[in-house]
């Protein structure tokens, strides 16, 4: 456990109590940190291992995620304009 005194993590503003119970409390949450279990591990592992996804399924989700971000910007802008859904008064 870091030094409270030197511990260049929190604000140096603090006081030496308070430096020592923030530094307890992030200790006690550490410890108290649920484990994944072992088959969640391992699938994730195999996940993070496995091949890339398929390109045109990636640029699917591009071209989706985009075109929805365009209209989102678009619904503003006729807002902004005075007219729309989100037109204020």
């Amino acid at each position: 456990m870091p030094d409270p005194e030197s511990d260049e993590i929190l604000d140096p503003k603090l006081e030496p109590a308070e430096r020592k119970r923030l530094l307890e409390t992030a200790r006690l949450l550490e410890q108290a940190r649920p484990t994944p279990r072992p088959s969640f591990r391992g699938e994730l592992a195999r996940r993070l291992r496995a091949r890339p996804a398929d390109p045109g399924r990636l640029r699917l989700l591009i071209g989706a995620y985009a075109g929805s971000g365009l209209v989102l910007l678009a619904i503003v802008a006729i807002g902004l304009a005075g007219a729309g859904p989100l037109a204020s008064g």
